[in-house]
């Protein structure tokens, strides 16, 4: 019979990973340092919760954003290594802006988080034509083109990020042409993941569930109605509530650095469980 010891005089461990020692320091390594990224949508929400772990992981981040006002306020909490481009994805010419600033600024782009997008609800019999509109130029219009155009100043071996939703996996019926959009940026990345492989680039969709943000309450007409709604995703999700938008943030960093270096093409859903259970 053979007896296997635990003490530690009779067996060597392998010597620990440089990065957990340095995390035991108290130095943890910053993964994104020297980096360069796109946030549109960044001035508040996953996008602006995004910008700031981009930042503590040592990258320079463009944030977008159709309110200068929101920008300002955005940048006074992210600190230093921002800049902020005020423009709407849905208007081409602001896109095109935006990655001129970024030419002038004589810098590449190693990661892109298309992560601007619009919301509201609309049943099928009562949909107008500018509310379809509306929802397909932001969300699906917006972020192909977000993406086409940063192509030219992007780093082979960069990583392409497309925010879509949780929703596109669910037939919910008040969300029927937001649902599609995010459908349709499932659809993209798939594409685009063999599209851009021979550049190393790497596309990968992040799909939240019911997150604690501002697009939540901008949903609702009041208060009250914004807090009844949270309340009935919290007993719909699998782990009881809303996610926070810090969580999104992380994930969205696992994308955009080498932990995901093996990920092209998926679709990463962060909901609490919701439509996976």
């Amino acid at each position: 019979m053979v007896y296997f010891s635990l003490c530690a005089a009779d067996c060597k461990l392998p010597p620990a990973h440089p990065r957990a020692d340095m995390e035991l320091e108290g130095t943890r390594m910053a993964n994104l340092k020297g980096k360069v990224a796109v946030i549109t949508g960044g001035s508040s929400g996953i996008g602006l919760a995004t910008a700031r772990r981009f930042v503590q992981e040592g990258a320079y981040v463009y944030i977008t954003g159709r309110r200068q006002s929101e920008l300002d306020k955005a940048a006074a909490q992210i600190g230093d290594k921002v800049t902020t481009v005020r423009g709407d994805v849905a208007n081409l010419a602001d896109l095109d802006a935006l990655y001129k600033r970024i030419s002038v600024d004589q810098h590449r782009i190693d990661v892109v988080v298309a992560n601007a997008g619009f919301v509201e609800w609309g049943f099928l019999p009562t949909v107008t034509p500018e509310h379809f509109d509306k929802t397909f130029d932001i969300n699906a219009r917006g972020t192909f083109f977000t993406v086409q155009k940063a192509l030219p100043l992007m780093n082979d071996g960069g990583s392409v990020i497309v925010v879509a939703s949780c929703v596109h996996l669910k037939g919910i019926p008040q969300y029927t042409v937001y649902g599609a959009t995010k459908a349709a940026l499932r659809s993209f990345v798939r594409s685009w993941a063999v599209e851009l492989k021979g550049r190393a680039i790497r596309v990968n969709s992040l799909s939240p569930g019911a997150t604690d943000t501002p697009i939540v309450d901008g949903q609702f007409k009041s208060a009250e109605e914004a807090a009844a709604a949270k309340k009935y995703f919290s007993e719909i999700i699998t782990l009881g509530r809303l996610g926070r938008p810090d969580e999104l943030a992380s994930a969205a960093y696992f994308l955009a650095s080498d932990e995901s270096s093996y990920m092209t093409g998926a679709d990463l859903v962060v909901d609490g469980g919701w439509t996976q259970v």
